[in-house]
């Protein structure tokens, strides 16, 4: 999976934006904490739930379960808004 080109990142303080262009379809702006931006920034190339989930572990130490879910949360929300491309 992969952050769709017509949805650009942009940092803001400890802000993490995701703007989408004119393309995108979708109508807003999403902006996340440093775990979002963290797994948005993965995002911007190819990668997998698992991945994430192993890099965010090396920088919490909330236990795996909670990861899993946060990871799966934002992931699922980001697909609904067409922010993710299925590779």
């Amino acid at each position: 999976m992969k952050l769709n080109r017509n949805f650009l990142v942009h940092q803001a303080g400890t802000e993490t934006l995701i703007v989408p262009t004119g393309r995108a379809g979708f109508a807003g702006v999403v902006k996340g904490n440093d775990t979002f931006g963290t797994i948005v920034r993965m995002l911007q190339n190819s990668t997998t739930e698992d991945a994430i989930i192993a890099r965010l572990q090396q920088t919490y130490t909330d236990p795996y379960k909670q990861i899993q879910k946060d990871v799966q949360h934002i992931v699922s929300e980001l697909r609904k808004i067409g922010a993710i491309d299925d590779e």
